[in-house]
């Protein structure tokens, strides 16, 4: 299912694939033998996974931001769908900060989990704040299918038979397709419309790549430690975060 859903993406994205794959760093057939210099887990996933990350990352609708095609209308109603979806991240992301005060032994995990809680208090005033310029109401809004579908996903993992890796690792994902589908479009031969570089500007930021990267520590450690069938749970899930957000992207884009 995931596979036909972004074939139709990446037929003219062979160049911004490339471009994923550059910012990965080049492993030797020895390097990858040698315990010691272990390929950490969600590089060898972006490695092995490319095709998919890049279709989430690489969208349509990201392009046509980008190229400054995408009808403001449909904008609109990605940001409606948006906050419906960031409402429902914040009590996954408080369910995996007391995954990590039960799981983990590293303080710092709690610190980067927390910061990112109070950030996402930041996004909803962002987003009341955008939605008054875009005249749109934020109340009453009815959520799409493929948002429902993304929230009960969220919702599916704050159960407390969820491993804190898995859990973690969803977060990553989330955030980090955000990211660097945003990255794409603030590059400097953009041609986004004037309307959307606040926030172009507000996802692609230094600020919030670095609380991805962290995020991308802790969870390469807690893979690290975990069993096998964890990680593979773990992958499943970050496959299943790629999978919802082609369909979160196509909604905005009007195929949806």
């Amino acid at each position: 299912m995931l596979h036909r859903l972004l074939v139709h993406v990446l037929a003219e994205k062979n160049q911004f694939s490339e471009k994923i794959c550059d910012k990965l760093p080049e492993i030797s057939m020895e390097t990858r033998r040698s315990p010691a210099n272990k390929v950490p887990t969600i590089e060898s996933w972006l490695r092995k996974h490319t095709l998919a990350y890049t279709g989430a990352t690489g969208h349509l609708f990201i392009h046509s931001i980008r190229d400054g095609t995408l009808d403001l209308t449909l904008f609109k109603r990605w940001m409606e769908q948006d906050y419906i979806f960031e409402r429902a991240l914040v009590p996954f992301a408080a369910s995996v900060l007391v995954k990590a005060w039960k799981a983990s032994d590293d303080g710092s995990d709690m610190e980067a989990i927390l910061g990112g809680m109070a950030s996402l208090n930041d996004e909803l005033a962002w987003f009341k704040n955008e939605a008054s310029k875009w005249g749109i109401s934020l109340s009453g809004i009815v959520p799409h299918d493929a948002i429902i579908r993304y929230c009960r996903f969220m919702e599916s993992l704050m159960g407390l038979e969820v491993e804190y890796t898995v859990a973690i690792t969803a977060v990553w994902a989330i955030q980090t397709v955000y990211h660097d589908g945003f990255i794409h479009c603030s590059e400097e031969d953009s041609k986004k419309p004037k309307e959307l570089r606040e926030t172009c500007k507000r996802w692609a930021s230094d600020a919030f790549g670095d609380y991805c990267l962290s995020l991308q520590e802790i969870a390469n450690m807690c893979l690290e430690k975990a069993p096998d069938d964890v990680v593979s749970k773990a992958e499943v899930v970050f496959l299943s975060v790629l999978e919802h957000e082609v369909e979160f992207w196509n909604m905005g884009y009007g195929k949806a």
